[in-house]
């Protein structure tokens, strides 16, 4: 393979051409606005409020330690994509990179994954909005909307989801727009608040944040779990409320094609989201802990179950209110970037001839210059996984060794393979990024690791591997790791998907197709794979 690089690395578009593709997307969005895309995605603001009650239930104050796990694992499987994204630029990210490093089946597999994690995780996020759209509603109109009715999580998910395509067609400066305003709402999110609950008065010190309060007994949690008196098996659960934030800052190499000297920014974008995503999370995580009204395991108890509006519910009515509104805004701004990002994945896949109605799929709109109908049809993609929230059986159902719980709605079970497909295709491309480097890839984009690539590598993989082991793992409906982890439900997902995916594989072939488009000018040999 060339060592060294006949392209110009201040010509985004020749670089382009250089890997086989003409450019078709408008390049318009500097650095801020991909690290915006890759930051609202991310989302410190709309991760603690889903999950502050699971860390909080699990193992207590100190489980916002546990955050540095995912924020170092996190930061150095950005290292090594930003190194993928500088020296393949192109949009898709993952897919792309598995695609160049190993071959285009590998490639297709991951990009499916990938895609199907992104359209759930838009469901999930959008569906998220319900409870606070809910209040805010009662608060200023006085509806009193049931954020639990499948009807009304239907229509507002709709709207929303509308809303979102309709900005994302009308061009990638918009999505950056979007998410330049929502970095500015994270930012008084999480550190606005945390100061206005300083100056309101926190109820404890800090010495409060490096304590369990019994919740690792139990008697004292405020969950009911048991984990017999170990907090590290406490913690083995705690950790995945911050897992289930630290991700997203891929996108910033989905959107590379659409961003202004991407080798150099795309990573960097990358490296930010995660650094000032992990600052938002524990400076926000730690002012709601010490704003917990109640002392000892009473206290935490009242907060999980009330959970982040019961800490809240301190401060002045229309802080509440204003609050709600930019809650609202995170979950929207979030869901906007995803589903941008997501489009950029279907974009480049269809463009590789990797699926059904490809040709239509990668059209892109001659004055917009976005994928709107890979827009318009993951958008139609997301309402039916939606629709999900009617499917929910009343009694357990039974199935072989799996067991499937009355009272959860289906699409609950489809969002857990929301985070266990991230880190499948995360791993899966950190390995590709392994066997390139074996087979003697040397990284010629503007960054790179130079002799840390392999040891950088190496951990990476091994933190996305026991994590995703943690995240699937199953271990029965009446063990604590039920309480986000229906058994094998998330495994089952993860196998219907892979079968799916299999089928479609080895009767259309499309690796074939993905074969035709393994041009490089920098390794001319990639083509030969």
């Amino acid at each position: 393979m060339s060592q060294q690089a006949d392209v110009s690395e201040n010509d985004d578009d020749a670089r382009l051409e250089s890997l086989g593709y003409q450019p078709q997307l408008h390049r318009v969005l500097g650095l801020f606005a991909n690290f915006s895309v890759a930051f609202t995605y991310l989302s410190p603001m709309v991760g603690i409020y889903s999950l502050f009650v699971l860390g909080l239930g699990t193992a207590g104050p100190a489980y916002i330690w546990l955050n540095f796990i995912p924020i170092i694992g996190m930061l150095l499987v950005a290292l090594v994509f930003g190194e993928l994204a500088s020296h393949y630029p192109v949009a898709g990210a993952l897919y792309q990179y598995s695609k160049f490093s190993v071959g285009p089946g590998y490639g297709w597999f991951v990009g499916w994954f990938y895609g199907f994690a992104l359209l759930i995780t838009v469901a999930a996020v959008d569906t998220g909005v319900v409870a606070y759209f809910a209040a805010l509603s009662h608060n200023w109109f006085g509806w009193n909307l049931d954020p639990t009715d499948h009807f009304t999580i239907l229509c507002i998910t709709v709207a929303l989801l509308m809303i979102q395509t309709i900005l994302n067609i009308t061009g990638a400066q918009v999505m950056g727009r979007v998410a330049q305003f929502g970095v500015y709402v994270e930012i008084v999110g999480t550190f606005g608040i945390a100061i206005i609950l300083a100056f309101h008065g926190f109820h404890h010190g800090l010495g409060y944040l490096f304590t369990s309060q019994g919740q690792e007994h139990v008697s004292f949690n405020a969950l009911a779990l048991n984990f017999h008196g170990s907090w590290l098996a406490a913690g083995l659960i705690a950790v995945l409320a911050p897992v289930y934030i630290y991700y997203g800052f891929e996108s910033a190499g989905d959107i590379s094609e659409e961003t202004k000297d991407a080798g150099r920014q795309v990573p960097r974008a990358m490296r930010l989201a995660v650094i000032w995503g992990g600052i938002g999370s524990i400076v926000l995580t730690a002012a709601l802990l010490l704003a917990i009204p109640g002392d000892g395991p009473g206290g935490v108890s009242e907060a999980v179950a009330g959970g982040v509006p019961s800490i809240l519910g301190q401060l002045p009515s229309g802080v509440q209110d204003f609050l709600l509104l930019m809650i609202i805004f995170a979950f929207f701004s979030c869901g906007t970037s995803i589903q941008g990002a997501g489009s950029r994945l279907a974009f480049s896949y269809a463009r590789d001839e990797a699926l059904p109605g490809a040709s239509w799929i990668a059209r892109v709109h001659p004055r917009f210059g976005t994928p709107v109908n890979a827009l318009i049809g993951g958008a139609v993609i997301t309402v039916l996984f939606v629709l999900l929230v009617f499917a929910s059986p009343a009694n357990d159902k039974h199935f072989l060794f799996i067991t499937y719980p009355g009272g959860v709605n289906a699409l609950v079970a489809l969002v857990s393979f929301g985070v266990s497909g991230i880190y499948l295709s995360f791993l899966l491309t950190v390995i590709a990024a392994w066997v390139a480097r074996a087979r003697g890839w040397v990284p010629e984009g503007r960054f790179t690791l130079g002799r840390w690539g392999m040891v950088v590598t190496v951990v990476a993989t091994l933190y996305l591997g026991l994590m995703l082991i943690n995240v699937v793992l199953p271990t029965g409906l009446d063990s604590p790791r039920a309480f986000f982890n229906l058994d094998w439900i998330t495994l089952l997902v993860m196998f219907v998907i892979a079968v799916v995916g299999a089928l479609y594989f080895f009767i259309a072939r499309p690796d074939r197709g993905v074969g035709h488009h393994l041009h490089d000018d920098l390794e001319p040999s990639g083509s030969e794979r």
